[in-house]
């Protein structure tokens, strides 16, 4: 599932999302920027970000951890800590709706029927001292004004739609008494109990196994299709997005560093870091116990980060330019707007072969990452 092969040797299917001029984006995200204030100084969790989600898409967010993906999505749902400030100049705007500005208690209106998101964990996402009928009565009622008779009903039938069996019964079983797939689905049927347009899920099968893994993202898919809703996926794992997006964006070091069109990502990679990410996972036709190409170094501090890209201690393309000036996110002229990156010496071009011939003759890259003769292949 998450082998590069398989993004590789089969085609990717075609997805489009329903787009409508006149209907506004499911979420709209301009110059976002999200600030921590730490005793070490402010941590640009999330600096410069601008995305667009249409009606009935999927846009998928990756990136190691660290890059800023899920304050992203926190900050849409207006879940961040009291440390955390959204900057001046941010915009976030859902269905057309500026609620960069709003209050918890404003935002809590937009949760449920506008949109939900599901967390990496389950466990931590429902409360382990109150049945699962008492969880999910507890959302409809809320937010849908049901009897207690209607919202018992409304949940068994939400567990049946994702796939729990004998869903009348789980109803009075507790957390700890389900499997870790199992919890998953409960919530999932948690954040689409009000139909919401807009659903962020936020790395839903990092804790669980590879099978699982793909029941809860084909599951994930099928909903989405019937709720004609827009999703976004945040994952560590350009295999998990590979085939079930329409658009992806690759995060690091809270910006986004390459956003294209699915298929035309994986066709023409171009920023170096989405490059690596590829050249890190794992083959099917390898040897056995062949050695992973792990990216070098580590991802950089974000507290009052220096001039130059943030990439390009890591980088084998890296020149003196990138040390000097941050690259802003732009479509090259011959590939179209949809497909921008924010390289200097972009791979797969005749700028960044020359900046990698000319780092691997020298021994090391300007930032002084050591290279030899394999960093060609």
């Amino acid at each position: 599932m998450t082998s590069l092969d398989k993004v590789q040797d089969h085609p990717i299917p075609a997805r489009s999302g329903p787009e409508n001029p006149a209907r506004p984006s499911a979420l709209a995200v301009t110059d976002l920027r999200v600030w921590f204030d730490t005793p070490r100084g402010m941590v640009r969790a999330v600096d410069g970000v601008d995305l667009a989600v249409a009606p009935g898409s999927t846009l998928g967010i990756v990136g190691e951890s660290g890059s800023g993906k899920s304050v992203l999505a926190r900050t849409v749902m207006t879940i961040l800590p009291r440390n955390s400030s959204i900057r001046p100049g941010s915009r976030i705007e859902i269905e057309g709706r500026d609620t960069s500005a709003l209050d918890r208690r404003e935002a809590r209106a937009l949760w449920g029927s506008r949109i939900a998101m599901v967390f990496q964990d389950p466990m931590t996402s429902l409360t382990p001292v109150l049945t699962i009928g008492q969880q999910l009565s507890e959302t409809l009622r809320r937010h849908l004004a049901l009897s207690r008779a209607e919202a018992v009903r409304r949940g068994e039938e939400l567990l049946t739609s994702v796939g729990i069996p004998d869903a009348r019964r789980r109803l009075g079983q507790y957390p700890h008494n389900l499997s870790g797939g199992m919890r998953q689905r409960v919530v999932i049927a948690l954040a689409l109990a009000c139909s919401p347009r807009l659903l962020i899920a936020d790395e839903p099968t990092t804790a669980l196994d590879v099978t699982v893994q793909h029941q809860i993202l084909t599951l994930l898919a099928r909903l989405q299709r019937e709720n004609e809703m827009a999703m976004i996926l945040i994952t560590h794992d350009l295999g998990v997005v590979a085939g079930r997006t329409d658009e992806i964006a690759v995060m690091y070091a809270g910006r986004v560093v390459e956003h294209a069109p699915t298929k035309e990502l994986f066709r023409a990679t171009r920023h170096p870091y989405t490059q690596a990410l590829l050249r890190s996972i794992p083959r099917l036709g390898s040897p056995s116990h062949t050695r992973l190409e792990a990216i070098p170094g580590r991802p950089p501090i974000i507290i009052d980060p220096p001039p130059g890209c943030a990439f390009a201690p890591r980088c084998r393309y890296a020149r003196p330019r990138c040390l000097a000036e941050t690259p802003s996110l732009t479509a090259a002229a011959d590939e179209g707007p949809r497909h921008r990156f924010a390289c200097f010496y972009p791979a797969g071009t005749p700028e960044g072969e020359a900046a990698l011939a000319t780092n691997t003759a020298a021994g090391a890259s300007a930032a002084g990452l050591p290279l030899d003769s394999r960093s060609v292949l």
